[in-house]
């Protein structure tokens, strides 16, 4: 087949990332940009050669496919009027604010054979592709994912906008079901939760420790996994993977994973292609994104059944 046909919907700081991309690509042609803001919308067209559209209906009989890139609230609405339209859709993670707006996209994708590929970005990070490939039997996790301060994304706490990926690997190494949650969080500068803490414990007794962060001073993005025998840590941004195993006679030996850097915006973007071209189910499939953000969903409610702990506690005078 010729070139996939595709516009980006919403070309924020995020989405002109994935304008990038699109003109990058040798499979692709970017026939148009969407943005409630028509200025921007204008801006990024003439910039990149396309045209600039004021709404979805546009699309149609134009495009293939489409990557969604707007607030999280709007994902359903956009995301289902592209998928009824007859349009393939990527959708940047998470996949909706809620379960029954994740449940619609999921349904109108099915309804009208139309493939839904939820942006979780970091499984296509080269570290990650080749974590997967050493993770035997995962006991112990210790994750950090901290950012500086950014104005995008605000619609959303950092569990769903940054602890989301994490909660993606996680849930993908590991093939039990989550049996317990512990968690707290707290807002600094929004007034959602932006710095969080979680212990989950799947059943079978692997357990992991997640701390995410949008308010820090440096950005740092760490997995560590302890498995029998073995120590594996992983560097996101590095991209890349060191291997500590202990052999006969307690000897410790190290090895550096061989892992082929690249933009792991690109990789998914071929994923995605790929889907669009074989009709295939994407790995990061809708029913992986609604997975995702019901475990999200389920730690937020629990950093919110431990804030009114908290609460009372201060209400009753308490004092450490």
């Amino acid at each position: 087949m010729g070139k996939v046909r595709l516009a980006v919907v919403g070309v924020g700081e995020f989405g002109k990332n994935h304008v990038r991309i699109v003109r990058q690509s040798e499979r692709a042609e970017l026939v148009a940009v969407v943005d409630s803001n028509a200025a921007r919308a204008a801006e990024v067209a003439a910039a990149n050669g396309c045209a600039a559209f004021a709404g979805l209906r546009e699309l149609i009989g134009k495009v293939d496919a489409a990557i969604v890139a707007v607030p999280t609230s709007a994902h359903a609405d956009v995301g289902c009027s592209l998928l009824e339209a007859g349009i393939d859709v990527l959708v940047e993670k998470p996949i909706a604010p809620d379960l029954a707006s994740a449940d619609r996209l999921i349904l109108a994708a099915a309804s009208h054979r139309r493939i839904l590929q939820i942006g979780h970005l970091e499984r296509f990070n080269p570290a990650v592709i080749a974590l997967e490939k050493v993770a035997r039997l995962p006991l112990f996790f210790e994750i950090h994912r901290l950012s500086v301060f950014s104005p995008r994304s605000l619609d959303i706490d950092v569990v769903l906008d940054l602890m989301i990926h994490d909660i993606d690997i996680l849930l993908s190494l590991v093939p039990a079901e989550i049996e317990e949650i512990r968690a707290a969080g707290i807002s600094i500068l929004t007034p959602k939760v932006d710095i969080a803490n979680v212990r989950l414990q799947f059943k079978g007794g692997c357990v992991a420790n997640i701390t995410a962060s949008r308010v820090s001073t440096d950005r740092v993005r760490k997995l560590r996994l302890f498995q029998p025998n073995q120590y594996i840590s992983v560097d996101y941004g590095r991209q890349d993977v060191a291997v500590f195993s202990v052999g006969e006679g307690r000897q410790i030996s190290f090895q550096q994973l061989t892992v082929t850097k690249a933009e792991p915006l690109s990789l998914q973007f071929d994923a995605f292609l790929n889907s669009v071209e074989t009709r295939q189910t994407p790995k990061l499939s809708g029913h992986v994104g609604r997975l995702n953000l019901e475990a999200a969903l389920a730690i937020l409610a629990k950093i919110e059944e431990h804030s009114r702990v908290v609460a009372q506690s201060l209400v009753s005078g308490w004092k450490p």
